[in-house]
């Protein structure tokens, strides 16, 4: 492998050549040279209007479906699609068949994507078979490789189990991720509940759902005295009690699904059944408040909340079609386009680089001579329009096929790979 990004402008805060631009040779999956104007004899140069490029974008949430689910996804597909999303290193969640709840099934993770050029950090379930009820041996799943817990799209709805987890987890500096959803409310809701839902006859998700649970999980975590992540908030209201939590001292970061920040519950309208996510996307209020939320730090990253689903999950009346988008190849493309009037550029690169690794104590890497090659190439300023045909997910389910979209990854460098 013999690269060399050329007059790439570097995002990487705090170091010498953040804002430059530089040329950058990559040789044999190692950093071997930054300059200008860089001989470019017997490299293969990468060129664009507005070449960028940062440390390797990392990713939390997605659905592996690997084992139980491979005609949604394998492991190899999801490493392809998030490699063309932008993401070197991924943490998937434990919702497969069997559920990753035992040091085998992490392990089972690792071992079949060592070979791959995203690098995966599997998360254990909390509770046997993520039904909510029995703890899981989570110390051992620890020390085989998972870097954090969660029962991933099934919310923990015991506060005692909540409380015994995060208890469990202190001992070792871990974190629990839940998903905020109070099933009792939610019920057998279709989408956000609103003057939208009712105009369309559909079954509401009111936010309370949400909300109240944030409530319920804050309260049982200052008791606990641990660390929890909010993954994929979704109302004005949620975000009020986190930057209040924060205030507070609480140890607690939270995400946002990078969907909820592009579209809102009117874009229902037509009934599209890949835009059928959970959390459901949400008013404008809502979605003006994650913006903000991002701005003054009070969300600390952006998560693709990726869920591939077969067509015969999706090509339904909407109330019968499964929840769930295929979005992990256009995170950076979609975040973009609904934030470039909003978001500073270095900002939003941040959340994908430093931000959601910060919340699992994971080290961050440097561009730097001398290092191995751990590198995000992107454009800001491409537009460009998603195609089916384009797409590495088995699955198709993405609802911003054929929509116009501001921002295009070009490919990453990691593990002495490359899809550039």
């Amino acid at each position: 492998m013999k690269i060399l990004l050329k007059n790439a402008k570097v995002f990487q805060p705090n170091t010498s050549l953040n804002g430059k631009r530089v040329d950058i040779k990559i040789r044999n999956g190692k950093v071997e040279e930054i300059g200008r104007n860089l001989d470019e004899n017997g490299y293969r140069v990468i060129k664009s209007k507005n070449l960028c490029v940062s440390p390797g974008w990392f990713d939390f949430g997605a659905q592996a479906n690997d084992p139980g689910f491979e005609h949604r996804e394998d492991l190899q597909s999801l490493s392809n699609a998030a490699a063309h999303g932008g993401f070197t290193t991924i943490a998937p969640y434990p919702n497969t068949f069997p559920v990753t709840d035992t040091k085998a099934g992490i392990q089972y993770i690792i071992n079949k994507t060592k070979d791959s050029i995203v690098e995966f950090f599997p998360i254990g379930a909390v509770t046997n078979v993520c039904e909510g009820m029995e703890i899981t041996e989570m110390y051992d799943m620890r020390e085989a490789g998972a870097i954090a817990f969660s029962d991933g799209k099934s919310s923990i709805q015991h506060s005692g189990v909540l409380m015994r987890a995060l208890q469990y987890v202190k001992s070792f500096d871990g974190v629990i991720l839940n998903k905020p959803l109070d099933h009792s409310l939610s019920g057998k809701g279709q989408m956000h509940e609103g003057e939208t839902s009712t105009l369309l006859g559909l079954k509401g998700i009111p936010d309370i759902g949400e909300t109240i649970q944030v409530q319920r999980d804050l309260s049982v975590l200052e008791y606990a005295d641990s660390r929890l992540h909010f993954a994929h908030l979704s109302s004005k209201e949620s975000v009020h009690l986190v930057k209040k939590a924060k205030k507070q001292g609480l140890k607690i970061t939270a995400s946002i699904p990078v969907l909820n920040l592009l579209f809102q519950d009117e874009d229902l309208e037509d009934f599209e059944t890949n835009l059928k996510v959970m959390p459901p996307l949400r008013g404008k209020k809502d979605q003006k408040s994650l913006i903000k939320g991002l701005q003054e730090n009070t969300i600390d990253c952006i998560c693709s909340n990726h869920t591939p689903l077969e067509t015969e999950q999706k090509d339904l009346e909407f109330p019968y079609a499964g929840f769930g988008a295929s979005t992990i190849e256009y995170t950076f493309p979609i975040a973009w386009t609904a934030l470039k009037e909003e978001l500073d550029l270095s900002s939003l690169v941040e959340k994908f680089v430093t931000s959601s690794r910060k919340i699992f104590n994971l080290a961050v890497p440097v561009i730097e001579e001398g290092t191995v090659a751990n590198i995000t190439v992107f454009d800001p300023d491409m537009v460009w329009v998603p195609t089916a045909k384009g797409s590495l997910s088995k699955s198709r389910n993405c609802p911003v096929v054929g929509k116009e979209l501001q921002g295009q990854v070009l490919g990453i460098i990691n593990k002495g790979k490359t899809n550039l």
